[in-house]
């Protein structure tokens, strides 16, 4: 059956409040009331993407063109591309922006970070990028190859700030050890690390070690984080009164952003499906062979809390409906999102004729690029169904309480 009324009433209530009236000023609203005086003069790019946006929903680079006091003279785009209209891995070549005529450099296609000629003609760039708080989704990767690479050119970087729609106290999942860090790993914190994209920037310049250059390229590189105003870490989404705008095909609004730390490293190997495709990204999972019914029994006898279950159904991209297990956030201040992956990642275990876990070939490398712990992988292939996944979230959340303390002296808010 389809959700409940009473969920719906609760999801239409969110997508109300998302569409009130903006209660925060964004840090792209911050520049455009403080006149744009830091780029007077200078010759601006600007890296954004279809979420980049003012508090009205105006796109950033249209608020950049459209002032007479920015020469805006590039425009760059992460994975997904400057019009966001790209799937998840997809090459993005350069391009012509048509509304502007301004030359689109992809920084997802031959280069992840801007080359000499990219940056040549620029004197400071400037991110607008809207994040999701997870260290997997690639904007803050990105962000940190841009920082890498202005710094080491004398290109100023000017970061406008955005909110983090997991809020900022929420930090939660597997740390990232340094030795499989990479552009779906570019940093040491937790899997949810509760941070907006310019409190990260602030660590990224201020904290030795995070950026990939060296020590007099860190010291003297050029950083600028325009605040929000109005923002609190408590904010979740619904609460800024701002739309969302999608920030990925796979990410089209609230629900999927808030699913995204919780279902997508459970279904990475194995069977489990999470709704991906579906009207509901990342919150539908489903395992061939059990029924919704079954997963709902077996998922609630773990008690995870915050986290509730309601047998649904769904239309595949062919148009076939089929059924699986809604994820319910019944309280977002109690739940840990990534429990729920290391509990699916078990039963992927226990439900399988052969640990799916344990003759992963060339997937073993990219799984702990996004997963960050080897320990885990190394406990679900040496003990399966009998994982011992409540240690293993004892000592991450350890590890997240240690972050946030540490990360404290960056915060902006």
């Amino acid at each position: 059956m389809r959700l409940r009324p009473l969920l719906l009433l609760l999801l239409l209530t969110m997508l109300n409040l998302a569409h009130a009236a903006p209660k925060i000023d964004l840090g792209i609203d911050t520049l455009r009331e403080n006149g744009f005086e830091h780029l007077k003069g200078k010759r601006v790019g600007l890296l954004s993407h279809p979420a980049g946006v003012d508090k009205y929903g105006h796109p950033s680079w249209q608020v950049l063109a459209q002032a007479p006091q920015v020469n805006l003279v590039a425009l760059f785009g992460p994975e997904h591309g400057i019009d966001g209209k790209y799937k998840a891995d997809e090459k993005v070549d350069h391009a012509t922006h048509a509304p502007t005529g301004l030359p689109a450099y992809s920084l997802y296609g031959g280069h992840r970070k801007p080359t000499a000629e990219m940056l040549a003609k620029i004197d400071i760039l400037v991110i607008d990028l809207q994040d999701l708080g997870v260290r997997s989704y690639t904007y803050i990767s990105c962000m940190k190859y841009v920082m890498e690479a202005c710094f080491e050119r004398n290109v100023e970087v000017m970061v406008l700030d955005r909110p983090n729609p997991l809020g900022g106290l929420k930090v939660d999942g597997p740390p990232m050890v340094k030795e499989y860090m990479s552009y779906v790993g570019a940093f040491q914190v937790p899997y949810v690390y509760g941070m907006t994209i310019g409190e990260v920037a602030v660590m990224s310049k201020k904290q030795p070690g995070v950026l990939d250059i060296s020590e007099q390229a860190r010291k003297n590189g050029r950083l600028l984080v325009v605040p929000m105003k109005g923002w609190r870490r408590d904010m979740l989404w619904p609460q800024t009164g701002l739309k969302w705008t999608p920030t990925s095909p796979a990410i089209p609004d609230l629900s999927a952003a808030m699913g995204y730390p919780m279902t997508g490293l459970g279904a990475y190997i194995g069977k489990w499906g999470h709704g991906v495709g579906t009207e509901y990204n990342f919150r539908m999972i489903y395992y061939p062979g059990h029924s919704p019914e079954a997963i709902k029994r077996t998922l609630e006898t773990y008690r995870i809390p915050g986290l509730g279950y309601q047998v649904t159904s769904s239309k595949n991209a062919k148009g076939t409906d089929f059924p699986g297990v809604y994820l319910l956030v019944t309280d977002w201040d109690r739940l840990d999102p990534c429990a729920i992956s290391a509990y699916m990642m078990r039963l992927a275990c226990q439900w399988s004729p052969q640990n799916p876990f344990v003759h992963i070939g060339n997937q073993k490398t990219i799984f702990l690029k996004h997963l960050g712990d080897p320990r885990w992988l190394e406990e679900l292939q040496t003990r399966g169904a009998n994982a011992r996944v409540d240690l293993f979230l004892q000592d991450w959340k350890r590890q997240a309480i240690e972050f946030q303390q540490q990360s404290r002296k960056y915060w902006l808010y």
